[in-house]
């Protein structure tokens, strides 16, 4: 018979977690991310909390007949910043559980006994061979 989970270990670990995850978005928020559009000529930091921080243009990038082309360079130059820090993000907050000793909440909830009947139905449907939704018992009868 296995044993059940120990509730203390298993807060512990939780409030670790969370510490942990704390710490890291607030790091985030000092470290930066740079990207150029244009052979440079587009320029943009953002803060690993996606906060842009500097966007400069080149005054060559400049061209009162083609907006569009700029406009263009500044939003590569943007997405690519914004990939750049969610990647960081990642690297930062996909990590955090590591430290709490491989706590995952739902292997948690499974050794309490799972969702309380909130999870998924087993194949086949709901208890008695009745397809998800269940119907009402007028119509459990019929199919008999």
């Amino acid at each position: 018979m296995p044993q059940p989970p120990n509730l203390n270990k298993m807060l512990e670990q939780a409030q670790a977690m969370l510490a942990q995850q704390q710490e890291a978005q607030e790091k985030l928020k000092s470290e930066t991310v740079e990207a150029t559009a244009g052979g440079g000529m587009v320029k943009v930091v953002i803060t690993g909390d996606l906060r842009v921080q500097t966007l400069q243009i080149d005054p060559d990038a400049v061209d009162p007949e083609d907006v569009e082309m700029l406009q263009d360079m500044v939003i590569a130059a943007l997405n690519e910043a914004l990939r750049s820090a969610e990647e960081l993000q990642q690297k930062a907050l996909g990590g955090a559980g590591d430290a709490a000793g491989g706590f995952d909440p739902m292997s948690a909830l499974d050794a309490l006994g799972g969702l309380g009947g909130m999870g998924s139905l087993p194949p086949g449907g709901a208890p008695g061979g009745m397809p998800g939704g269940g119907g009402n018992r007028a119509a459990r009868r019929r199919k008999r």
